[in-house]
């Protein structure tokens, strides 16, 4: 049982994430750092094997995402407390994460890439994250365009997680994304989390991950302490604003800020 608010930590098994890219390839590594990672205060270690940056992102199958993901998941059970995502669009990818032990599907695609994703979560009772994003993965940046972006992200998640309720997900398992960063400008990264408010209003858990993004470090500053100050004020506000969910790189300073948000909007 995850308690709201939560900080999900990021564990990236590839070797070119926008971040972190080839600091966890190695299984023992990623092993340190998702311990690492629950002792700051991690409620849930995501973990994914393909990038999806914002420029450059490269689809691999699903045969060389498991190559890397395999290693660092059967080292998983006994040295983790807490419950751990897999961030994937692949079925394929998601069942052998289930299998060993997945509690979250986190999808960017929202439970349309792949058409067995949501049959599979439905079968597995797994929760879901339906993520915001035009595009692919490879390409999405192309399609940072809206009339209005926070009403078509709104419009958007809502139609996905009826979806996902009509393919046998419990609406109690679906947490919403607006995909900050993916296909969006630093204006519409804004004005997403202007709207915050709205997106909780579609009675979901909405999760935010603004960590160590382009618009932060536009705004903030290009340090490593301006973006890390830079991300955990805008995890801070996601709470204030009603976020129940945020993933970030560094999840003790991001545990640090949404406990005094949460405390201060009588949350905690």
């Amino acid at each position: 049982m995850i308690h709201f608010p939560a900080v999900m930590g990021v564990l990236n098994v590839t070797p070119d994430s926008f971040s972190d890219g080839g600091k966890y390839l190695d299984p023992g590594r990623a092993l340190e750092h998702a311990v690492e990672m629950q002792e700051s205060g991690a409620d849930i270690i995501d973990i994914g094997g393909e990038s999806s940056r914002p420029v450059g992102a490269r689809a691999v199958p699903a045969a060389e995402e498991l190559r890397r993901l395999l290693p660092v998941l059967r080292r998983l059970d006994g040295h983790l407390r807490v419950p751990w995502s897999i961030d994937t669009r692949k079925a394929e990818v998601a069942r052998v994460a289930i299998e060993h032990g997945a509690a979250m599907v986190n999808d960017v695609t929202a439970l349309s890439y792949d058409s067995s994703m949501a049959r599979l979560a439905a079968r597995s009772g797994s929760a879901v994250v339906l993520m915001h994003m035009r595009g692919s993965a490879e390409d999405h940046m192309r399609y940072a365009r809206y009339r209005n972006v926070v009403i078509a992200v709104t419009g958007y998640l809502a139609a996905r997680a009826r979806f996902a309720i009509r393919a046998g997900i419990h609406a109690s398992r679906i947490i919403i994304d607006p995909g900050i960063g993916f296909a969006k400008t630093t204006q519409h990264n804004l004005a997403l989390l202007a709207a915050l408010p709205a997106l909780c209003g579609l009675g979901y858990p909405v999760l935010v991950g603004t960590s160590r993004k382009t618009f932060i470090r536009r705004i903030a500053g290009e340090s490593p302490r301006e973006i890390e100050f830079g991300t955990a004020a805008t995890d801070a506000l996601a709470v204030a604003a009603g976020a129940s969910i945020v993933r970030v790189h560094d999840p003790g300073a991001a545990r640090a800020a949404i406990r005094m948000a949460a405390a201060m909007k009588g949350r905690d």
